[in-house]
């Protein structure tokens, strides 16, 4: 409770009393509206499996939830993510699947195998085709530009 008092006009005084009930609450209004706003649009989604005749709708216990919450709560059997950064990408792929769009992967597994990596630089060496030795530097710059301009 915070009190603020003024004098006013002819020596009178004014005391405002203010009385604040669950700042927190306040504070926390933005966070509960995007709840209710996420629920709502995941009771929308329906879904299915290629194995699945029908479609079905997220469980009732929506883990995506817990992007915006302390402790995330899972259904029986499923892994706990508690990664900030792997929650919110759950969210945004949901709705990018939503849009028909294919999820974002930032793993870049491409990069990462010894395999691919080699099979991608004996590609690019192959695609580079030297230059034959010639006497004449044009035609030699013109065959250059030839085998570098479909790189």
């Amino acid at each position: 409770m915070d009190e603020y008092t003024s004098e006013i006009f002819m020596g009178g005084h004014n005391t405002l009393v203010v009385h604040n009930t669950c700042e927190d609450s306040l504070l926390a209004s933005p966070i509960i509206l995007d709840l209710v706003i996420l629920t709502e649009v995941c009771q929308r989604i329906s879904m299915k499996s290629e194995q699945d005749d029908e479609f079905g709708t997220f469980h009732a216990v929506l883990s995506i939830l817990s992007y915006l919450l302390k402790a995330p709560c899972t259904p029986p059997g499923t892994p706990v993510v508690n990664a900030l950064f792997k929650q919110r990408s759950c969210i945004e792929n949901i709705f990018r699947a939503c849009n028909g769009l294919p999820p974002q992967n930032h793993m870049t597994l491409e990069h990462r195998l010894a395999a691919d990596i080699q099979r991608r630089s004996l590609a690019a060496q192959q695609s580079v085709v030297p230059a034959s030795p010639s006497s004449s530097s044009a035609s030699s710059d013109s065959e250059q530009q030839g085998t570098t301009t479909g790189a």
